[in-house]
């Protein structure tokens, strides 16, 4: 028997010891390999080759992770405008007029839905948010002022009606100025929710809803961080009310013309067909009017007159005359005489719901079905459209014109010109929900930036104060004091909530959270409808049941949870920067349950759930299936791609079942590296 061939000892450290210098080698020599492959096959037919892991290959040549907040290029796909002839360049011309008078109509469209979606609000919960408004005992507590604020807001979903209800208490003497602050703040928050709420139709693509959502929830998280940076300040020194007390007082105050409204000239007419609103029923029930109660808010005269009367009337006798020269008695009858007001119903509106026989709770729900429909397709079709035609030269002037700072001395200039610009298109569509819910879909689709989004929303903040004030300014006499005071201290609370959170790179949290919230939202979708409940409902719900029972019962929950979930952001803090200076056990969360740690379980359990109801929805079970299909064909291609030099790991690895991520597997496999 011919003996074995002697097999020289492999310099292992040619093969795995330098995985760069590896690639280099393997990429350098492709060529040479390729023509001497006989050659070298035959001349070492007597020896063993040895060995080397292609998982290190694998590792080696995947591309590295794309950032996903960076913004993506836009590529023109389409022939290039030098590439044209005269007919084409005059069809592509008519083609861009087409697309920007489609994109005005549904921006008109989009505007009017959240005017039909407000009012559909206001029509379900608006006499509840009425009613929310009696209590006073509830209404001098600053933490409750604060929740019914939000409530409110979110119920009618109009910061401006929620304010002019407190102005009409104030007015009323029902409520103090000091204590509708904290309301004010309230209604900051709620009226955030409906860019939030807008930021969900674009959840079809992961990316695009990573940087929609953050986008919208920016404003969320500024205002949230104000309101709890400033409430305690204002509850313990009252700066604002003192400051603009100063300032009201310091004026000669008259009261002027109707405030202008710029963007109501063009929806309201659409709109005025639709549904018309009486808000006056809501003021008058917050200031305790029981006949407003029975009033129905749909408006069905639009033209009345009012006539003032002097007739004869009739009073029990036990009731006093004001003036016996007025009064008089016929047998068992008292008469006298006293102005009587007429209302005469002149003209019918001529909206959609005037002659309907529906309470209001149904026409509520109709339009908000209604509304909710025309925004998302309105939504879904400005996207769509934005995306054809920001392509090449488009889209990268509008980004270098909107993301681009200025040279090294003024780069923070370019922020506050955005917030300045976010202040006066807020002033011009006259409201920051308007203007907040048109820039989200931009930055979903990657034309604005999350950090110039930031600034752009704090304008939008500052503007609607000012529109506000404007509108304080026209108020009759005997309101005009106390709604410019109001108005001016929700001017003040967004400017200081400014200077806390904007003019240091380090101060701008709410960039961090909201990237990060994105990144989850991303992964697990399902969490941003659970943020929005729990952020906009559940949680002003329970501090409000909480406040019902007392400010002792409301601190002895709140301080307790408040505390612990500071913990929990310091501990998850210093894990991520100096996890030496935690206890072992602390040094990470492994020793909580995995449900208290992961939303991995939570995700299981609600896949799971959906998959259920899939089987008896048709629809939704064969979208799902595609979705399937389309993911087991994305992992097989992977699968594929990155091993199939190894035939011998991928029988392992369909024998094993779902392949383990490459960290692990290069950790597995680090005491062995050869492949036979």
């Amino acid at each position: 028997m011919a003996p074995w061939p002697e097999v020289e000892k492999p310099e292992t450290n040619n093969y795995i010891g330098d995985s760069s210098k590896q690639n280099q080698n393997m990429t350098g020599k492709e060529g040479e390999n390729h023509k001497a492959g006989n050659v070298a096959s035959l001349g070492n037919k007597g020896e063993i080759q040895p060995a080397f892991s292609t998982i290190a290959l694998i590792d080696e040549t995947r591309p590295e992770e794309e950032d996903p907040w960076a913004l993506p290029e836009l590529q023109d796909t389409g022939v290039k405008w030098s590439e044209l002839d005269r007919k084409g360049k005059i069809i592509r011309v008519l083609y861009g007029i087409g697309k920007f008078i489609m994109l005005l109509g549904l921006l008109y469209c989009f505007v009017c839905s959240l005017d039909i979606l407000s009012s559909a609000f206001q029509l379900v919960g608006g006499k509840a948010a009425g009613d929310i408004f009696q209590d006073d005992s509830v209404l001098s507590n600053p933490v409750a002022g604060l929740v019914i604020g939000v409530l409110v807001t979110v119920m009618v979903q109009s910061s401006s009606t929620s304010s002019s209800i407190v102005v009409s208490m104030v007015s009323s003497t029902l409520l103090t100025v000091r204590s509708a602050i904290p309301i004010i703040m309230g209604a900051n928050i709620g009226t955030s929710v409906t860019n939030t709420i807008v930021a969900l139709m674009q959840a079809g693509d992961r990316n695009e809803f990573r940087r929609a959502f953050a986008g919208a929830t920016i404003h969320d998280f500024f205002n949230w961080l104000a309101v709890f940076a400033l409430l305690p300040i204002e509850v313990i020194s009252g700066y604002l009310y003192h400051l603009t007390s100063v300032i009201v007082e310091s004026f000669q105050l008259e009261s002027g013309d109707d405030a202008p409204e710029l963007l109501k000239v063009i929806t309201d007419p659409f709109t005025k067909l639709i549904i018309e609103l009486d808000k006056s029923v809501i003021n008058a029930i917050a200031t305790n009017d029981e006949a407003a109660k029975n009033k129905s808010l749909v408006k069905i005269w639009c033209v009345t007159e009012t006539n003032v009367t002097l007739q004869n009337v009739t009073i029990p006798p036990s009731e006093n005359c004001t003036s016996p020269d007025l009064c008089w008695t016929e047998g068992n009858t008292t008469w006298t005489m006293k102005n009587i007001t007429e209302t005469e119903n002149i003209s019918k509106c001529r909206h959609l719901f005037a002659d309907a026989d529906l309470p209001d709770l149904a026409i509520g729900l109709i339009l908000l079905a209604l509304s909710l429909l025309v925004l998302c397709s309105c939504l879904v079709m400005i996207v769509k459209l934005l995306n054809s035609v920001l392509k090449g030269q488009v889209a990268s002037v509008i980004k270098k014109t909107i993301n681009t700072d200025f040279p090294f001395p003024f780069t923070w200039l370019a922020g506050y010109l955005a917030m300045l610009a976010g202040a006066g298109m807020t002033f011009v569509v006259q409201s920051s929900s308007v203007f907040t819910s048109a820039i989200t879909p931009l930055v979903g689709i990657g034309v604005i930036s999350i950090e110039r989004s930031y600034p752009l929303t704090l304008g939008a903040n500052i503007g609607t104060t000012t529109t506000a004030i404007l509108a304080a300014l026209a108020s009759p006499g005997s309101t005009l004091k106390y709604s410019l005071q109001i108005a001016l201290c929700h001017f003040f609370f967004n400017v200081s909530g400014i200077i806390l959170f904007y003019p240091l790179p380090c101060t701008r949290l709410p960039i961090r959270m909201s990237k990060t919230l994105g990144n989850v939202t991303a992964k697990y979708r399902w969490f941003a409808i659970f943020y929005l409940l729990v952020c906009f409902f559940l949680l002003p719900l329970f501090v409000f049941g909480l406040s019902l029972a007392g400010w002792a019962v409301l601190l002895g929950v709140c301080l307790p949870l408040s505390a612990l979930f500071i913990a929990v952001i310091v501990i998850n803090i210093m894990q991520s920067r100096r996890p030496h200076s935690l206890p072992e056990k602390l040094q990470n969360w492994d020793f909580l349950p995995i449900w208290l740690r992961s939303l991995e379980p939570w995700d299981n359990i609600i896949m799971a759930s959906l998959a259920f109801c899939g089987k008896h929805c048709c629809g939704f079970c064969k979208c799902c299936k595609v979705n399937a299909e389309q993911e087991g064909a994305n992992d097989k291609q992977l699968k594929t791609m990155e091993v199939y030099e190894n035939t011998i790991a991928m029988a392992d690895e369909d024998r094993g079942g779902r392949r383990a991520p490459a960290a692990a597997c290069v950790e597995k496999t680090g005491t062995n590296n050869t492949a036979l």
